[in-house]
């Protein structure tokens, strides 16, 4: 008896726990389809056209980019890339799905199936199996000669069993879907799981003018800072929440990124002087919406409209709250609506860290503190405005020149609220970089971290203060504190790679710091302490090269100068070396130069007598690179000079 031909199944590719039907363009994990944009699923099907092949940048962009199209082709792939190992829950710093080879393309390493060729294999050997079960069953099956009725035909009984099998497993799944009916409609009883973390996903601006991205970005903000005062809840914050914006993602796949219990998403809209917000509470992993509200008032009492939000998603999620909380919650004072837009727009210029952006930050923020002198989370952005433009690693000015303003801006802010981690922070990273007093600067970072458990800048800033003093593994715990808070910052990631190199954990620093070149490969500060890395680790070539990757990035930062010249002397190449201390000299009379560059450049060439008089000459600018003497590497061979090691006693290290 000839039986019809079986149609082949459409191609399917399994790796691991997941599957890619190449027909239909799917992503299954453990049968249940996986979101994934287009362009990520392409990168992964091209990647698995040739497992254990490396396929080059250049191929990638060929084929995932059409000719002409205008895009930044490395940060995109890079982003891509990131996206895709989140899904599979892959990492690039322990590879088991794919592997990063540094600047040439990426291989899939993973064993990989093809299911058409498995599929047809086994549909060979069940035709066999069958028959041999058909023979099994007739000496099995006990035949009655004395019956009157003709015996049930053996394949009929086998159809039979199956029948009566599919039959209940058709009944067994329509109760579950009823079930799972009842229960969304609130008729079966299903008790919320605890809820101890949560991520607020940027606000949609409904006004229908981008120019007013800036207000629902800061509205965003304000709820993210209302809930993170709560100290029993992990509250993810704003710079990662804020790659999220315009998103398609999954909120499973959000929350399943972000290591969250629960997401808020909402609205905001703007008409003249008052705000209408609306926001929904959804637990991922029962896909339950908890709850959802619209709120409306008056521009002036925005902040109390914030807690009112905050204080409704904390009943909902049943947390229980200490007294402090409560009292946080409950505090609120009017705003001059003037001076919040003006803060808002300071807020949006300081995200985005360049000199000009900061200078356009200090206008609004000073300019909220003339409409309103009582506006403390104002001076605090003042206080971290001038801390960045006098930080010896990126700043453009002296330090002595922009610390009283910073000092001042700090110690009004904690005058008018102390209860804030944002003032308490500010004060604490003035009296740590520039005042170079210890104790305080402990003191208050710790204080602004029992305020604000999920303020991830606290978390770093602390970091780096334990860092110079010495205390490598409470430095790392404090960082990867604030890591767990801000997963995707790009300041937060490349700190943890920069504390990981003080430490002299070189192998984890390199790691770290490829991963944060991976998110942004312009991010400058990852290129040079990677380069120095490698210089730590006697690679020579790979630093020299990472340290050009970064002068073409910015020809004049006298960090990459310093650094350049200091791995040509210890490649050996010491004319190279004098040539980029003569440029850091030359650059030094068009803006300003922290002396402590000129030392570390002297430190590589062999000179010591220069390199302690250039030292003192930044204990004298009161240069903040000052403080981490005791840390930085190349500092090492210095430390038995008695004039080096009064310096360090004169800094109180």
């Amino acid at each position: 008896m000839s039986s019809s031909p079986v149609e082949a199944p459409a191609k399917i590719v399994r790796f691991g726990l997941f599957e890619v039907d190449l027909e239909s363009n799917e992503l299954r994990k453990k049968g249940l389809r996986v979101k994934l944009q287009d362009q990520q699923l392409n990168l992964l099907k091209i990647l698995l056209e040739h497992p254990g092949t490396l396929v080059t940048r250049d191929e990638l962009r060929h084929r995932l980019w059409k000719p002409g199209t205008f895009v930044e082709f490395d940060h995109s792939l890079n982003t891509a890339m990131m996206r895709l190992r989140e899904v599979l829950g892959d990492s690039s710093d322990n590879p088991m799905l794919i592997e990063t080879v540094p600047r040439k393309g990426y291989r899939f390493i993973a064993p990989v199936h093809d299911l058409k060729k498995e599929q047809e294999t086994e549909l060979s050997l069940s035709s066999i199996d069958a028959e041999e079960d058909e023979l099994n069953l007739a000496v099995l099956l006990p035949q009655d000669a004395s019956s009157s009725a003709a015996p049930m035909p053996l394949v009929r009984q086998v159809s039979l069993s199956r029948a009566v099998l599919a039959g209940l497993a058709v009944v067994l799944f329509v109760v579950a879907v009823l079930f799972l009916f009842r229960q969304r409609l609130g008729l079966v009883s299903s008790e919320t799981k605890q809820i101890s973390s949560i991520a607020v996903l940027p606000m949609q601006n409904l006004s229908g003018d981008s120019n007013q991205d800036y207000f629902a970005d800061g509205m965003t903000d304000e709820l993210i800072a209302s809930l993170a005062r709560i100290s029993s809840l992990r509250v993810i914050s704003r710079t990662t929440a804020m790659e999220y914006k315009g998103t398609h993602e999954s909120l499973e796949k959000i929350a399943h990124d972000l290591h969250v219990d629960a997401v808020v998403e909402g609205t905001v809209l703007r008409s003249g002087d008052r705000v209408r917000i609306t926001a929904e509470l959804v637990q991922v992993s029962t896909d339950r919406h908890l709850w959802a509200d619209t709120y409306e008032s008056p521009l002036g009492d925005i902040l109390a409209l914030q807690n009112q939000v905050a204080g409704a998603i904390v009943s909902q999620i049943r947390i229980k709250l200490t007294p402090q909380d409560k009292e946080s919650l409950a505090a609120t004072r009017p705003i001059n609506a003037a001076a919040f837009e003006d803060y808002l727009k300071g807020r949006y210029y300081w995200g985005k860290r360049s000199e000009d952006a900061l200078d356009k930050a200090i206008h609004y923020f000073q300019s909220a503190t003339e409409k309103d002198s009582n506006y403390a989370l104002a001076y605090a952005g003042l206080a971290d405005c001038y801390g960045i433009l006098g930080a010896a690693i990126v700043g453009t000015v002296p330090t002595s020149e922009v610390a009283p303003k910073a000092k001042a801006a700090a110690k009004r802010a904690v005058e008018l609220d102390p209860t804030l981690a944002e003032t308490q922070t500010a004060l604490a990273t003035v009296q740590f970089n520039d005042d170079w007093n210890w104790k305080a600067a402990e003191t208050g970072f710790r204080h602004a971290i029992q305020l604000n458990p999920s303020y991830a800048t606290a978390h770093q800033r602390y970091s780096l203060y334990l860092i110079a003093m010495g205390r490598t593994e409470e430095s790392l715990e404090e960082m990867n504190r604030a890591r767990s808070l801000d997963p995707l910052s790009l300041s937060v990631n490349f700190s943890l790679g920069w504390r990981l190199y003080m430490a002299r954990q070189y192998d984890q620093a390199i790691s770290q710091l490829l991963n944060t070149i991976e998110m942004d490969p312009s991010y400058l500060l990852a290129h040079i302490v990677l380069g120095q890395c490698y210089e730590q680790e006697g690679k020579y070539s790979e630093a020299i090269t990472e340290l050009q990757r970064a002068a073409s990035l910015s020809p004049d930062s006298p960090p990459v100068l310093a650094a350049l010249g200091h791995a040509y002397a210890a490649a050996g190449k010491r004319a190279e070396a004098l040539q980029m201390l003569d440029k850091l000299k030359s650059v030094s009379g068009r803006r300003y130069v922290s002396p402590f560059y000129v030392a570390f450049l002297y430190i590589g060439l062999g000179d010591r007598e220069q390199a302690v008089a250039w030292l003192d000459r930044g204990y004298d600018d009161r240069s903040n690179n000052m403080i981490f003497l005791n840390v930085v590497p190349q500092f090492d061979t210095l430390r038995s000079e008695p004039r080096f090691q009064g310096l360090r006693h004169r800094i109180g290290l």
